[in-house]
């Protein structure tokens, strides 16, 4: 399998590695209103101490965060498909706030319904979610999809296309009682690190035009029934696919300099 670190000396793999999970933990925590701005988090990180002012939550949320990114290459390095059990572990370390409460239940699929109010088009309108009891049909197919990619040798467009296609899919089911941001933006990474790319990463300043893509996206699609197929191919994905493009490139940039640092020292 072909990976990011490919190459790379030990140093410059450690903070490739480091960047990454410093970057994907605080935009992806950001967009759920965790207070700690980059530095912040790759320091508690980094140094495993609390920053003054700031709630305890926040930085259990960023360390969950880091601690599944590292499971996410752990599942890689197994080299074998992702299972429900899989699934419930990561929610189990993402979903630090937890809760003694059965309709609320921590690496297990949600009990009761959920949704969401959005504005689309100066519209306002409820989406509801996939009702628990179709969530473990859904997930079962989901889980299908995204083994099939795993499988697969897939190109950057490929990639991209597969992120869009998992993640708007996963969101749409909403499997979780909470925590499906995280688990999404988590999950239908696996295949662009499979593919030996980096990840793509929603910064929070973008979170209003990625909350209008999923809810538009949603809303043509229609609700989301364990007896219809999951939805991979409709007009609404493009504006999902170039929206993921576009927030692909802070990842890509990290890479590429790490790559330069890396050519420049056997130069002559």
């Amino acid at each position: 399998m072909t990976t990011l670190f490919d190459g790379l000396d030990a140093d410059l793999r450690l903070a490739l590695a480091s960047q990454l999970r410093d970057l994907w933990t605080h935009t992806s925590t950001a967009l759920e209103g965790n207070t700690l701005t980059l530095g912040e988090t790759a320091f508690v990180l980094r140094e495993g101490l609390t920053v003054s002012g700031k709630p305890l939550k926040d930085h259990n949320e960023v360390m969950g965060h880091a601690k599944a990114i590292g499971l996410l290459y752990e599942l890689l390095d197994s080299r074998r498909t992702v299972n429900e059990a899989d699934l419930f572990d990561l929610h189990r370390v993402v979903q630090t706030n937890m809760t003694v409460d059965i309709y609320s239940p921590v690496g297990a699929w949600k009990r009761e319904p959920n949704g969401t109010h959005a504005t689309v088009d100066d519209r306002q309108v409820f989406i509801e979610f996939a009702s628990p009891s179709d969530v473990p049909e859904l997930m079962a197919a989901w889980l299908v999809l995204l083994n099939g990619y795993l499988l697969q040798t897939l190109n950057e467009e490929e990639a991209l296309s597969a992120y869009a296609v998992l993640h708007l899919a996963f969101v749409r089911i909403h499997p979780f009682f909470d925590g499906n941001g995280r688990m999404a933006r988590l999950l239908a990474n696996l295949p662009a690190l499979n593919a030996g790319l980096p990840p793509i990463l929603i910064d929070r300043t973008r979170r209003q035009d990625y909350l209008t893509c999923l809810a538009s996206y949603d809303l043509q699609a229609g609700p989301q029934r364990a007896d219809r197929p999951l939805p991979v191919t409709d007009t609404k994905l493009e504006r999902f696919l170039e929206f993921s493009r576009e927030c692909w490139q802070p990842s890509k940039d990290l890479v590429a300099e790490i790559r330069r640092v890396q050519e420049g020292r056997y130069i002559g």
